[in-house]
């Protein structure tokens, strides 16, 4: 049940591709986080996708847009749902996805930099309602952490 924010440059993406941006960076943390397959659970996983301005994205103090797609992505997840392993594919998946949602004819490289994050439990609210780890496990069926909510 991550929330992901993907930072773009603008214009980067057209709207199919700011689609397979999305669509990618979702089955990435569904594989990631081994969310459930049902519908309702794969609805946890909130992307939102910020286009910064141009002139307003730097690396080493320049511009770097023209050269390379630089694509910076911030992945929240329950703390106790990725381990050390699952935080590396989620970071290669999620670079993959990137790679594959770029416009056709962009001779960019795309550059991603993805900070994996866990947010510690019972910081995470949902509707009104604080959360804790078996509340996400009900919600997004993980498939590795059925052991944690009561039948």
């Amino acid at each position: 049940m991550p929330t992901v924010v993907v930072k773009v440059p603008e214009g980067a993406f057209d709207e199919a591709g700011r689609e397979r941006l999305a669509k990618g960076i979702t089955a990435a943390a569904k594989a990631a986080e081994k969310i459930g397959d049902d519908p309702r659970n794969e609805f946890t996983t909130w992307l939102s996708i910020e286009e910064i301005k141009a002139g307003y994205f730097f690396a080493g103090g320049k511009d770097p847009v023209a050269r390379v797609l630089p694509v910076i992505v911030f992945f929240h997840a329950p703390a106790g749902v990725l381990d050390a392993g699952a935080r590396a594919e989620a970071v290669r998946l999620v670079h993959e996805a990137v790679a594959a949602a770029k416009q056709e004819k962009d001779p960019r490289v795309a550059l991603t930099s993805v900070i994996v994050s866990d947010v510690p439990d019972g910081t995470w609210g949902g509707s009104g309602t604080l959360w804790h780890l078996p509340d996400f496990v009900k919600a997004a069926g993980y498939k590795h952490l059925h052991h944690l909510v009561a039948a």
